[in-house]
């Protein structure tokens, strides 16, 4: 714990007179004052954040986390465990989801297996930092570790370090798990007091009495494991899984270089959930990409106070609406570099 909390000691508030330096820019602009809504709204965070008043988006990034989960063993997931497996091969390859839309927005995906069940082999796209072989059975045991939540945290910290290296200028989340919706439900419910069966959705689209399974093996979990609330890395590793505790601590590492980070879904949240339990003033890097259909994400967003940027009924995962979000944020910024102000436009303003 010694290394994270010396990580956790560097990250400090955003720069609130760059905020309101950009917000006096923006409103010098030829057009009406807030015309262009939340573009505005995006660009004053990312100034704030990277501390500059002229920011560029240049790099962008997307990483996907993959992982297995030993719940899967309790019947909670639609899909068998080696789709995992099967879908960060198709994510090497560029036909998933997540591919099509990077692509499409100019980002880079990094895939990272950080504790897939099956052995995969070393290929270009693909980060081999297995921890484990997948998570125990948190309904009959603890998830992970202590010492593995906190390895697998630093996985996500040390990538965070080298897309700095490589001068990304913002980084999306993604995931890959089947039956990660389970652990994250649990992380939720723990970390923000809420009932199960409040924050439990049907991930991978379960039937009736493949849901009622679910709730009750989270609720389970909980009561076996007794993870502590106040004890974000004691809740992750009780009943967690890696590719959650890789991408909060990517999080954690982008707001320590002042990086903004666009969050994913469902899974995504739940990892920001940990790493803003563990440092609030983190929240302040973050930009909710969009609201999932999972159930439990409206109650993380509210928790987070995070206004997400889309709602397009997604649930995929994968980083898909990490993407988009970049996208919208981009435009944000290049309003904010090129579009002219009054004066040097030559425009006059209307007569108050």
């Amino acid at each position: 714990m010694k290394r994270l909390n010396e990580l956790l000691d560097t990250i400090k508030p955003i720069d609130q007179m760059v905020f309101k330096k950009a917000r006096e820019r923006l409103d010098k602009m030829a057009i009406p004052r807030g015309s262009l809504g939340r573009l505005e709204e995006f660009a004053q965070r990312i100034v704030s954040i990277t501390g500059t008043l002229c920011p560029e988006i240049k790099r962008k990034a997307v990483v996907v986390f993959a992982g297995d989960h030993g719940v899967v063993e309790e019947g909670v997931s639609a899909f068998a465990q080696d789709v995992t497996m099967q879908m960060v091969y198709n994510f090497i390859r560029g036909g998933a989801g997540i591919n099509v839309l990077a692509r499409h927005v100019g980002a880079d995906v990094i895939v990272v297996d950080i504790g897939v069940a099956s052995d995969l082999e070393p290929q270009k796209g693909l980060l081999l930092r297995k921890v484990t072989k997948g998570t125990k059975n948190m309904a009959k045991a603890p998830a992970m570790s202590r010492e593995e939540a906190l390895k697998a945290l630093f996985i996500g910290v040390d990538i965070a370090d080298d897309l700095k290296l490589q001068k990304v200028d913002i980084i999306g989340t993604g995931d890959m798990g089947i039956g990660n919706t389970t652990p994250s439900s649990a992380i939720t419910a723990v970390l923000t007091r809420r009932d199960v069966d409040e924050v439990t959705g049907r991930g991978t689209g379960i039937n009736d009495e493949m849901f009622i399974n679910k709730i009750d093996v989270i609720k389970r979990s909980i009561r076996l494991n007794k993870p502590d609330p106040t004890d974000p890395i004691d809740v992750l590793a009780k009943v967690g899984g890696f590719e959650i505790a890789g991408i909060a601590g990517l999080i954690i590492g982008a707001a320590s270089h002042q990086i903004p980070i666009v969050i994913d879904g469902f899974i995504s949240t739940a990892a920001a959930l940990v790493a803003v339990s563990l440092k609030p003033v983190i929240n302040d890097y973050i930009f909710a990409a969009h609201k999932s259909q999972e159930h439990g994400h409206a109650v993380l967003l509210e928790w987070l106070k995070q206004r997400p940027i889309l709602d397009l009924f997604m649930r995929l995962g994968e980083g898909t609406g990490a993407a988009l979000g970049i996208s919208l944020i981009e435009s944000g910024v290049k309003i904010l570099r090129e579009v002219l102000t009054f004066e040097e436009a030559g425009v006059r303003k209307a007569v108050k």
